[in-house]
């Protein structure tokens, strides 16, 4: 793909270039680049958490006859479908630990040959590839192991795609508004994928349109259709962002990568203590961040009884909220700085986890409004978190820390499912685990405390 400017400076020097360009000219790069989050987020909002995998991959299409022809309440039926749950688990696993193991890595190398956007464009071009590989799994036991390893697979581009997206903000915003376009990007990307949720739910009430829907063709016109999706939203940023040039730092071989980034590591620890700290302190609270999502229809359903057309319009509504309070509190991201936005974000989400648990016996109202105030919060606190990483980024550095940033993430990642698991099993109540996503967000506010802002200072 070619560039129709001149490559920008990386780092911080690429904000300085961004603001000397004609107001027009920034606006169409920040749309572009933010346009990507909007294009990608299908494939975890309608693939990966609401339809394919947990209504299709998941479901008696993909039991083998023996179990099929069981009772729906015989518990040998129960079994081989939970079999099949975990058996998408373990792939997903080894996409996780390719990611904490390759993201840094492929990072550093995006840094320092100057291919940050070729990384990004490698990544897409995969996760499209995944998505339309996912249109030939057949409702057949034959091709669960596919289905679940494109999925694996999706997640991983994903993933790798998103470090350098991320890393290319400083080209794209200004030290006065990298928060907002980090929020712009982050609010599209939960407008992006709700969209796309109720464009399935709009085709799935109109039967289709009359299209055969037997053996799964609906879902797998779903999976080619967040393709197509993802294809016609996401080239503008590569037709308008410039990629970075090299980074003045050593070239070296894949595996001898791993010994310069240990180097790398050291140096953060004793020059930019700052990223250090941010890197560990994020990766806690963001996987509370990460349980708010994934329990929180459970304990609507289950703690609070919601039904299932209740429990998608809630998963509605609390997505389209956490998209628009991402974009508003960019706005005093540039204001009042990141760190800001992310200690009130905590704190706010605290405070309502605990008010679920708490006033549980006033019934399902208290869930509909403490339950979106919670959603409310968790985007900023995201967009937040990567633009404070980006303002204390070394410059040319950017690739390699939001590889880092990956990996840490990656690295606790057990730890809200853990504690979740445990509290309900010791309490025998499913609200408690609420609780339980609370402690590990608060656990990450109080680490949040002892990070401090430079530009804050």
């Amino acid at each position: 793909m070619s560039d129709p400017t001149p490559a920008a400076p990386s780092g911080h020097d690429a904000s300085a270039a961004f603001a000397a360009l004609p107001p027009t000219e920034r606006r169409r790069r920040v749309v572009a680049w933010a346009l990507w989050d909007w294009a990608t987020q299908p494939f975890n909002t309608v693939i990966v958490t609401f339809v394919f995998t947990a209504l299709y991959l998941t479901s008696d299409a993909f039991l083998e006859p023996d179990a099929a022809a069981l009772a729906a309440d015989d518990p040998a039926r129960d079994s081989a479908l939970a079999t099949l749950s975990s058996g998408l688990g373990a792939w997903i696993t080894v996409g996780g630990v390719l990611v904490a193991l390759l993201a840094p890595v492929l990072g550093r190398r995006a840094d320092v040959t100057g291919r940050r956007k070729a990384w990004l464009a490698g990544g897409t071009v995969v996760l499209v590839a995944a998505m339309f590989g996912l249109g030939f799994v057949r409702a057949d036991p034959a091709y669960f192991a596919l289905g679940a390893a494109l999925v694996s697979l999706g997640s991983v581009a994903g993933e790798i795609a998103g470090v350098n997206y991320n890393a290319m903000l400083t080209q794209v915003s200004t030290r006065d508004t990298v928060g907002r376009v980090s929020g712009l990007g982050w609010g599209l990307g939960y407008v992006g994928g709700i969209v796309a949720l109720v464009l399935v739910v709009v085709a799935d009430g109109a039967d289709f349109f009359g299209m055969d829907t037997s053996d799964g063709w609906g879902y797998r016109a779903i999976a080619l259709g967040c393709g197509l999706w993802a294809v016609a939203f996401a080239w503008p940023l590569f037709r308008r962002v410039p990629e970075a040039p090299a980074a003045d730092r050593p070239r070296v071989g894949f595996f001898a990568g791993y010994v310069e980034l240990w180097r790398d590591v050291v140096d953060l620890w004793r020059h930019a203590r700052t990223t250090f700290w941010f890197l560990l302190a994020s990766a806690v609270y963001r996987d509370g961040l990460a349980g708010v999502f994934t329990f929180g229809a459970i304990v609507a359903a289950v703690s609070y009884g919601f039904d299932d057309t209740e429990v998608i319009v809630f998963g509605i509504a609390a997505n389209l909220i956490a998209g628009v309070s991402t974009i508003v509190a960019g706005l005093f991201d540039d204001r009042l700085g990141p760190r800001t936005v992310i200690l009130w974000s905590l704190a706010a989400l605290v405070l309502c986890g605990t008010v679920i648990v708490a006033l549980y016996p006033l019934g399902t109202g208290v869930f509909w409004v403490a339950g979106l105030a919670l959603t409310a919060f968790v985007g900023p606190a995201q967009s937040a978190s990567r633009s404070f990483l980006a303002r204390v980024t070394p410059a040319g550095r950017e690739s390699e820390v939001f590889g880092l940033y990956a990996t840490t993430g990656r690295a606790v990642s057990f730890l809200t499912p853990a504690l979740w698991t445990a509290v309900i099993a010791l309490t025998g109540a499913t609200l408690w685990g609420t609780l339980a996503i609370v402690a590990v967000l608060l656990a990450g506010l109080v680490l949040m405390l002892v990070v401090t802002d430079p530009a804050e200072r």
